[in-house]
């Protein structure tokens, strides 16, 4: 994942102008899509923004991983060009973790009559689900357990840098908005997911598809889960479901915090 010893090293400035600078190119580019469409709504042009920074991230890339971390082969070090057939493997594995974690927190919720299963998923939601999968796991992943948590093991070191991986991913998600016992549980379960992330990462051989099969495994699967089969009762507890009902983020739960414990103590060797 690092360069080799006496390559260049970015500095902190680059790291933390680089994104902020795609994101803000791609909100402006994305402006004028709401003079051509002005049916469309605010969420869907900011989407718009999103995705027209993720191209520019995967358009400047390798230019900024040849530039600051000396590498020749940038996707390669990045984890996401590996052999079909590695790759396959590691987004499996992943994905059935995750698909492990969110049957736990069912079983638990339905035997602790806290829930209940009913409803269907329409085809719509199901390509909804997918798109989430393979949308937010690829970029987030790529963006947080690929250059960023590169560039924070050239600048700080292979310790120190799993954890502020960990530390930032969670940071820039909107768990400030609840109420404070909530925000700093959901705060402290994004963290635990992203060490859980990294040491998939780790424990795949350097391959990024395993922590994008596990991350969107569980972004896609709860959104399909909370679309129809599985209805949570309005009293279920925040401390054990997570906050935000009708429909919680089960990392902030004891429920999630476990689940993600248990994973990090399975993994505990990539450490």
């Amino acid at each position: 994942m690092a360069a080799a010893p006496g390559s260049p090293r970015p500095h902190w400035w680059g790291t933390l102008l680089y994104v902020p600078l795609l994101y803000g190119l791609g909100w402006l580019s994305s402006r004028p899509f709401g003079l051509l469409f002005p049916a469309g709504r605010p969420d869907q042009l900011d989407l718009a923004g999103a995705v027209l920074a993720l191209l520019l991230l995967l358009a400047t890339l390798p230019w900024r991983l040849r530039r600051a971390w000396g590498t020749s082969a940038p996707w390669q070090t990045l984890g996401v060009a590996v052999t079909p057939a590695s790759g396959v493997r590691a987004f499996v594995r992943g994905l059935l973790k995750a698909l492990l974690l969110l049957a736990g927190v069912c079983a638990v919720l339905l035997l602790g009559g806290q829930a209940r299963w009913g409803g269907s998923l329409s085809a719509a939601e199901a390509l909804n689900a997918l798109a989430l999968l393979l949308g937010v796991g690829f970029a987030e992943e790529l963006l947080f357990r690929g250059w960023l948590w590169g560039e924070l093991d050239l600048l700080a070191g292979r310790q120190r840098a799993i954890g502020l991986q960990a530390a930032v991913f969670a940071l820039v998600h909107p768990w400030s908005r609840l109420p404070a016992p909530e925000a700093l549980a959901l705060l402290g379960g994004l963290v635990l997911l992203g060490l859980a992330l990294a040491l998939q990462r780790r424990a795949d051989g350097g391959a990024l598809w395993g922590a994008v099969g596990l991350h969107g495994g569980l972004v896609g699967g709860w959104f399909a889960l909370m679309a129809g089969p599985l209805q949570i009762a309005p009293g279920a507890p925040a401390w054990l479901v997570g906050a935000g009902s009708p429909s919680p983020n089960p990392i902030g739960g004891l429920l999630g915090w476990l689940g993600l414990g248990a994973l990090l103590w399975v993994r505990r060797r990539w450490w």
